[in-house]
């Protein structure tokens, strides 16, 4: 194997990386930027974890670049513990502390938009949900879909854009969809039996027909990204709701080596498919970051919620070790979708 094939296999995989890597930046930065703003002591605001590599001390907050690009973290004076301190995070009031919590998961969520609004941009025309044309080999068109067929709903799940097709047709397991589609301004009901196939052990619906581009313009750019964002979340939400019903179990997870398989395979693919899949990572890493977890920024926003009603703080020792359970678990669950990918791989 030459220098050019190793390179070629290597360097999907160390983008796929610096990606997860600057997800993790962004989304501590956010933290950073609203603890700085409602005037809250940061200790140390860290790129990556273990040894540190580099480090510097600024006016109040020690900067450091550790070894192994992982993670990073915004350490916040009274954090973790109850501090009297005038810049400590636990005494300030539940507004403040509440903005800095989400804040994270804010900047995550932007940054899905930023990069959809990248690929709107970048294409030649604005998908929508409307049937152009058809395949040579079409077998929906037998069932008597049309070309200028806006298609509105697949199986019950409202469309909007171009994504949400894909994500229709993408839940069926056999071909066979019930499709609504608007012709003439009036609905029209169709069952059509897609023809499948395979991907990676996986049976897709062969899609066989094309949809239609429209001009961009300033509005229908952003009108479109903000489109495909509330999709790439709804996508989040169904594959929650598909585990808790058991449709997948906990095998058909991915953890970060799978996800950076995938970010990998994407990178090789074209840069709209590695785009689309890092938006798709980051909005799912913002919006899982808001559930109500123990560890999770979601359950520390509940909390402050609970103490906004209430008027009574969580007792440290209680937050502590609710998190440090919750924390155990999700390390659990990293081990075991992690052991999982690998065995994929192999």
């Amino acid at each position: 194997m030459n220098l050019s094939s190793i390179w070629s296999t290597v360097y999907p995989i160390i983008i796929a990386i610096l990606f997860f890597e600057f997800i993790v930046i962004i989304h501590e930065g956010g933290h950073f930027v609203a603890a700085k703003l409602m005037k809250i002591k940061v200790n140390e605001f860290a790129i990556g974890m273990g040894p540190k590599v580099l480090s510097f001390k600024g006016k109040e907050t020690r900067y450091s670049l550790r070894l192994f690009p992982i993670g990073g973290f915004c350490a916040m004076e009274g954090e973790d513990e109850a501090s009297d301190s005038e810049g400590s995070f636990s005494s300030k009031r539940v507004g403040a502390r509440a903005f800095v919590v989400v804040a994270g998961a804010i900047m995550n969520l932007l940054l899905g938009f930023a990069i959809g609004l990248c690929i709107v941009c970048s294409q030649n025309l604005i998908g929508t949900t409307t049937v152009a044309k058809f395949a040579d080999d079409a077998v929906s068109s037998s069932y008597g879909l049309q070309t200028g067929d806006k298609i509105k709903a697949i199986d019950g799940m409202r469309v909007y854009t171009p994504t949400d097709v894909n994500t229709g047709f993408s839940r069926s397991s056999d071909g066979n969809v019930e499709m609504i589609v608007t012709r003439n301004e009036e609905d029209v009901t169709l069952n059509i039996s897609f023809d499948m196939e395979d991907y990676e052990g996986h049976q897709y619906i062969k899609m066989d027909f094309w949809l239609l581009g429209k001009e961009k313009t300033f509005t229908g750019i952003l009108s479109s990204a903000a489109g495909n964002f509330v999709s790439y979340a709804r996508m989040v939400f169904l594959s929650v709701h598909d585990i808790l019903v058991g449709k997948y179990g906990l095998s058909d997870l991915s953890g970060p080596v799978g996800a950076v398989s995938v970010v990998s395979d994407a990178v090789k693919t074209s840069l709209s498919s590695m785009l689309r899949i890092m938006a798709l990572l980051t909005i799912n890493v913002g919006l899982f970051n808001l559930f109500p977890i123990p560890a999770l920024d979601g359950w520390r926003f509940f909390v402050l919620l609970a103490e906004a009603v209430t008027r009574k703080k969580l007792p440290v020792k209680w937050e502590y070790i609710i998190n440090a359970v919750g924390l155990a678990l999700l390390l659990l669950l990293m081990f075991f979708v992690t052991f999982s990918d690998v065995k994929r791989l192999f």
